[in-house]
């Protein structure tokens, strides 16, 4: 049986459940790693990809905006050029009841309302205004990290903005982007 599509995990629409004790099978994280490129440079500009709305973000999902923007990152300024970073972390389980589907599926089983359900992934909770990845790069790359996380954004089940966390007011001002 495949799994279900990520629009059914979206809302966070019920309790936290964090507690391992009851979880006999732990899925794996699909996100292999949460820090990328040059981890001790000294980078000039930061930015950063914001959701806007409240939701839960699956690991794969995660680890499909990482790829995307850690790829072309890569390939545009360097591995020793910028410093990417997952900033949230997957730590709810998400449970389904499986259900029998087919001719004739529902005769046989009518399920239970709020049934418990078995372990199928991880997801991370996001608030609004909550960074999703960051971006560490010098003045001159930080077209292509705008690229890189425009590149991302697609991937969540929010809308995303990019905002800089930190920069020159006068690098700011030179480069077009207003006070």
């Amino acid at each position: 049986m495949g799994k279900r599509p990520g629009h059914c995990y979206r809302e966070a629409d019920r309790q936290v459940f964090v507690r391992k004790r009851y979880i006999h099978r732990q899925p794996a994280s699909r996100i292999t790693s949460f820090d990328m490129g040059n981890t001790s440079g000294n980078f000039d500009v930061e930015l950063s990809l914001i959701g806007l709305e409240r939701c839960q973000i699956r690991h794969q999902a995660l680890e499909a905006a990482r790829v995307a923007s850690n790829r072309d990152m890569t390939k545009k300024v360097g591995r020793l050029n910028y410093h990417l970073r997952i900033r949230v972390k997957p730590y709810h389980y998400l449970r389904e009841n499986k259900m029998i589907s087919g001719a004739g599926a529902d005769r046989v089983q009518d399920g239970m309302r709020r049934a418990w359900g078995k372990v199928i992934g991880i997801a991370a909770r996001i608030t609004p205004g909550q960074p999703l990845i960051t971006i560490r790069v010098n003045a001159r790359h930080v077209k292509p990290a705008m690229i890189a996380l425009k590149k991302a954004a697609p991937k969540f089940p929010t809308p995303c903005k990019i905002v800089f966390d930190k920069i020159d007011p006068d690098l700011k001002r030179k480069m077009g982007y207003g006070n």
